[in-house]
């Protein structure tokens, strides 16, 4: 039996971006024992998830889990983080391990320069690299989402108005940069006519007051008001996912929803856009992506700022609106 120990500590949407790893570690290799090394506040995203046989979790120091995982003699290392902390836990454990490939360089000069030599692969397919040494390839079956039964959402928890059906409206990112502007999302919410429900974290929680005032009956703020498994099945039981770029975006895509896909600073050309694998809905992926081309200052990170470097943040107020509503009128008639 092989002992693997799979690597990423953070954040929501990357370590959804690993499952298709873990799933086709267990499936294609039966026999092995997968753990899997995350921060503890990141546990919820894999605490149901079935192909993991045991999770270790750290907060900020290393030392203690290192000695821990020492005494497990692990076979492997599959390194999906690949940064000088995950280098402290390889050396320490001092077995084979293969790790991602960031693409710094190559970001960089995308970031910096304007000149994109990425290649043309989403950042699951370069997870799966880190495996291949095991012998495991891509199923194409897409992402996984496991909610725990106790947190799964009941009609009841709902507004009598989105208990026949809502669009689920992530208003929420970990970076100012990759948030739409509320008064972008005002004229959003406006023009949509279907229930909405917004999803977020505590700290969108007055923007998501904000929006709901506008139509109590139509809008119903449930940011802060869930926890993350609990929004996840939100999303899962949403019709249509519009979303910034972060991990609800990617837990839409693991329950197969249409995701309208909104970006700001950060472009999909990183390859981290909603991922469903290679045998869903007969090769027509359901996933829209809207960004504002053309501006010679994006992408301006790999990963966002607190406030646009450049000050005007054309690349969100610059979004057209009614595009938006017009690719949630064309998926609501396929539903």
């Amino acid at each position: 039996m092989k002992k693997i120990l799979v690597i990423r500590f953070s954040s929501i949407g990357d370590i959804v971006l690993t499952t298709p790893v873990l799933r086709c570690i267990k499936q294609q290799l039966p026999d092995a024992e997968l753990h899997f090394l995350v921060k503890k506040s990141f546990a919820p995203v894999l605490i149901a998830n079935p192909y993991i046989d045991k999770l270790h979790l750290f907060e900020d120091d290393l030392t203690v889990i290192t000695d821990s995982l020492k005494k497990e003699n692990f076979d492997f290392i599959v390194d999906l983080h690949h940064n000088l902390r995950t280098l402290r836990v390889k050396r320490a454990l001092a077995v084979k391990s293969k790790s991602f490939n960031k693409l710094n360089v190559q970001k960089w000069l995308l970031t910096a320069l304007k000149i994109n030599v990425l290649p043309d692969k989403h950042i699951v397919d370069r997870y799966l690299e880190a495996a291949a040494p095991l012998g495991v390839v891509n199923d194409g079956k897409g992402l996984d989402y496991f909610i725990p039964e106790n947190e799964k959402i009941a009609d009841s928890d709902l507004p009598a108005a989105h208990q026949l059906g809502y669009i689920g409206l992530v208003i929420g990112a970990a970076h100012a940069t990759k948030r739409m502007p509320v008064e972008k999302l005002e004229e959003l919410v406006g023009l949509l006519d279907h229930p909405i429900i917004l999803l977020g974290g505590p700290e969108d929680k007055a923007t998501g007051a904000r929006l709901e005032a506008t139509d109590p009956i139509k809008v119903y703020n449930a940011c802060g008001k869930f926890s993350l498994n609990e929004s996840a099945d939100l999303v899962r039981r949403a019709k249509l996912i519009i979303s910034n770029d972060t991990g609800l975006m990617h837990i839409a895509a693991a329950f197969r929803k249409p995701v309208i896909s909104l970006w700001g600073n950060t472009v999909p050309e990183f390859g981290m856009y909603p991922y469903y694998g290679k045998r869903s809905f007969n090769q027509v992926l359901p996933f829209e992506i809207v960004e504002r081309k053309g501006l010679r200052c994006r992408p301006c990170s790999k990963i966002g700022y607190d406030a646009c470097p450049k000050g005007h943040f054309k690349c969100m107020r610059e979004i057209p609106v009614p595009a938006i509503r017009t690719l949630v009128q064309q998926w609501l008639l396929k539903a």
